[in-house]
């Protein structure tokens, strides 16, 4: 089939819809031009009738090398957080709005780049068919650009964090990305605002 680099990543969605096939499926996908200077796609992962998703930004540096969603050290706030909170991590499917690293080189180092607009609604299709496939009853909405692909582009989540809102058949409960706690001025106060919107994602699963 024809590749459209306008159609983002629908093109690639297999005919089979399960985590392992669309895994496999998005380990090729070229919707959007970040798949030429990421490492690898990092698909999200987790139980296929998981009762959390919790949805992020994009993966970091750390997610990028080794190829799993929240293994670097926002990865830790939010263990830290899920345990604190009594969610399960076997209840729990992690994923990202954009499956591939959006940086810029700086030395040796590469400095996290906020995806594009463009970049999100070309993602999308992936997001749409994990929840498809999972059925969360609630979703954690992780920082701006998770509120962007799911939410839309006007929904604020420092308007609404904490709070249940609809997303199709599931609840989504709006929250901070846990890399915003690692670059808060008062971490701890940052940390308690994270969790206390956990617990309220507990409450209402």
């Amino acid at each position: 089939m024809a590749k459209d680099a306008n159609n983002g990543a629908a093109q690639f969605l297999p005919d089979r819809r399960d985590l392992g096939a669309l895994r496999g499926a998005a380990a090729c996908c070229e919707g959007c031009d970040l798949y030429r200077n990421a490492t690898q796609t990092v698909f999200g992962e987790g139980p296929a009738r998981a009762r959390f998703m919790l949805v992020g930004e994009q993966p970091g540096d750390q997610e990028d090398l080794r190829g799993h969603p929240f293994v670097g050290p926002a990865g830790r706030i939010l263990d830290k957080g899920l345990q604190e909170a009594g969610i399960a991590r076997d209840d729990v499917y992690l994923t990202n709005a954009v499956k591939h690293f959006s940086f810029v080189p700086r030395g040796k180092r590469r400095i996290h780049q906020k995806p594009t607009a463009a970049e999100i609604d070309a993602c999308h299709p992936w997001l749409d068919a994990e929840l498809s496939v999972v059925r969360p009853e609630v979703v954690v909405v992780m920082g701006a650009t998770a509120a962007r692909a799911l939410l839309g582009r006007a929904f604020k989540v420092t308007q609404h964090r904490g709070e249940a809102v609809p997303l199709g058949e599931a609840l989504a409960v709006p929250t901070i990305h846990p890399s915003a706690v690692l670059r808060a001025p008062d971490r701890d106060a940052a940390y308690a605002g994270f969790l206390a919107d956990l617990q309220a994602a507990k409450r209402v699963a």
